[in-house]
């Protein structure tokens, strides 16, 4: 299907977080974490070997190769949390309005620490993009 690096594995996601050097960084991870197997109802896997996901989805690519990602996820990098919303930002405004301190790229939402932002909109965020995912691939 895939010659993709980040690819959904077995890997031991305790040992994962185990090795994550920042306490604060692990006990956020594992916050955003037990709301995101809540809030899609899958339990997480671990996608290439830095990125804990939830869900998935099928899509081709314009050459006509097959592909699966994660719906969701996340990944505790040193420089801040790092949450995938896989369908970009373009209608978040008013959540990302609300949400407090952090950044964004396209996909990614970068949180430097959970104490500045609001769990519940960042929770908003993350079902609204697990619902848009769902309509568009499942």
């Amino acid at each position: 299907m895939s010659d993709m690096k980040t690819t959904q594995n077995d890997g031991d996601i305790q040992a994962f977080l185990a090795n994550v050097e920042h306490e604060r960084r692990r006990s956020e991870t594992q916050t955003v974490m037990d709301m995101m197997a809540r809030v899609t109802g899958f339990p997480p896997k671990m996608w290439g070997d830095s990125i804990i996901g939830f869900d998935r989805y099928e899509y081709s690519r314009a050459d006509k190769s097959k592909h699966a990602y994660l719906i969701t996820g996340l990944s505790p990098r040193k420089a801040a949390l790092t949450v995938y919303i896989m369908n970009g930002f373009k209608d978040y405004a008013d959540q990302l309005a609300r949400l407090g301190k952090h950044k964004h790229s396209s996909s990614c939402l970068y949180i430097t620490n959970l104490a500045n932002i609001d769990l519940g909109v960042l929770e908003e965020i993350v079902v609204k993009s697990v619902d848009t995912m769902r309509e568009r691939y499942h």
